[in-house]
């Protein structure tokens, strides 16, 4: 169970700092769904080597996450949406063309290593070690920010196994595939275990969960 979203007294006129990283199309989905408005929200990145540094610093209140977090200084929401998974390439990769791909010919080609304090165990179920056949998956290349890892699949064969909610972000001359081998992500909202949470954060995660939920029945 997650922490209990405990009302906090917050500043009730200013949008709550919601993290993200990389594109906020899967964020406002998620806030869409729930019955919020965007004006409710601020967006702010987060820096992959660093992820659950501004949560932990307070310049953010809630924040998007992806697989079974364990810090146990953070709680988490039930899943309140998924993340189909894609393969990021350069237009000119050979697979660049395909309507979906496995992750095994992902394989083929050099991939990107964990970044900086992200959670390894995280990054081994976006970036797996070995495909489901068994073999290795690369992980050579460093990751730091989007625009440094498109530098690298624009002048290189190399892939980024990722989610389908980047390709919104992407430039022209790097493209998303389905990667149709994968279960899509599940994706939940997150805050400080020991930090209550204003209304409005409260209010938006218990809306989520019952969206998530209430989308799930209708199935």
């Amino acid at each position: 169970m997650p922490a209990p979203l405990t009302a906090a007294t917050p500043d009730a006129t200013r949008p709550l700092r919601f993290g993200i990283h990389g594109s906020p199309h899967l964020a406002t989905r998620i806030i869409t769904a729930a019955g919020h408005g965007l004006k409710e929200v601020e967006f702010v990145p987060y820096d992959v080597a660093d992820p659950f540094g501004p949560l932990r610093d307070r310049s953010l209140e809630i924040m998007i996450v992806k697989y079974g977090l364990q810090e146990p200084d953070i709680a988490v929401s039930r899943p309140v949406s998924f993340d189909g998974r894609a393969l990021i390439v350069s237009a000119d990769h050979p697979l660049a063309e395909r309507k979906t791909v496995s992750v095994e010919e992902a394989a083929q080609y050099d991939a990107f290593r964990c970044p900086g304090d992200f959670p390894p165990y995280v990054w081994d179920k976006v970036v797996p070690p070995r495909t489901p056949g068994g073999t290795v998956i690369r992980r050579v290349h460093p990751m730091t920010t989007v625009e440094a890892m498109t530098e690298v699949l624009a002048r290189t064969t190399a892939v980024h196994v990722s989610f389908q909610s980047l390709e919104s972000i992407l430039p022209p001359h790097i493209k998303a595939v389905p990667v149709h081998d994968l279960p899509p992500a599940p994706v939940t909202l997150a805050w400080l275990r020991d930090v209550a949470l204003s209304p409005r954060a409260a209010t938006l995660v218990a809306d989520a969960e019952r969206s998530a939920l209430d989308e799930g029945a209708g199935r």
